[in-house]
């Protein structure tokens, strides 16, 4: 049984199956470059190739404290992330979200303060559309869509961002 408890006390969320089994990876930092590439489709990938990549970006998600991780930030080129909003407030909900794509966006936008796992230390004010529709595939190859609003709607729309080589700085 893999230890779930981070240095600072955290503990991150049972996961299912080897979803719990992820290595952890270096985060790439701003300001390489590879963090400006725009991602390529993760659906090339084989199934076990994308839970492999999955868990590892869950252990390393958790551990850094993060609530999203895209695959470009542990330098991997592949349209997908991870995410799980409420796992800090004690209703974790883990997704893992391959070749996403954001369907519809609210006309209604909230600006809030932005942390981001690849710039440490240094947050920035961002705006963005308070609800969003996003589309994706699961790891079992299923389409999902999914309406957010709130945190859960920030943290994927920071991460697609970073799918398409897009960061809160500018260079």
């Amino acid at each position: 049984m893999p230890d779930r408890t981070g240095a600072s006390g955290w503990m991150r969320p049972d996961l299912p199956g080897d979803l719990g089994l992820g290595t952890l990876r270096d985060i790439v930092l701003w300001p390489d470059p590879r963090l400006r590439l725009r991602a390529e489709p993760a659906g090339y990938m084989t199934g076990p190739e994308l839970r492999v990549l999955a868990a590892d970006m869950l252990a390393t998600m958790y551990h850094a404290q993060g609530r999203g991780l895209a695959a470009p930030q542990i330098g991997v080129l592949r349209r997908i992330f991870v995410m799980d909003a409420g796992w800090k407030d004690g209703a974790p909900a883990p997704l893992v979200l391959i070749d996403p794509e954001i369907l519809v966006r609210s006309p209604q936008t909230e600006t809030a303060t932005e942390g981001c796992l690849s710039i440490p230390g240094r947050p920035v004010e961002v705006t963005r559309p308070a609800a969003i529709g996003i589309g994706w595939y699961d790891l079992d190859g299923r389409y999902q869509v999914r309406d957010m609003q709130g945190p859960a709607a920030r943290i994927a729309q920071h991460e697609v961002d970073h799918l398409d080589g897009l960061l809160i700085v500018k260079d």
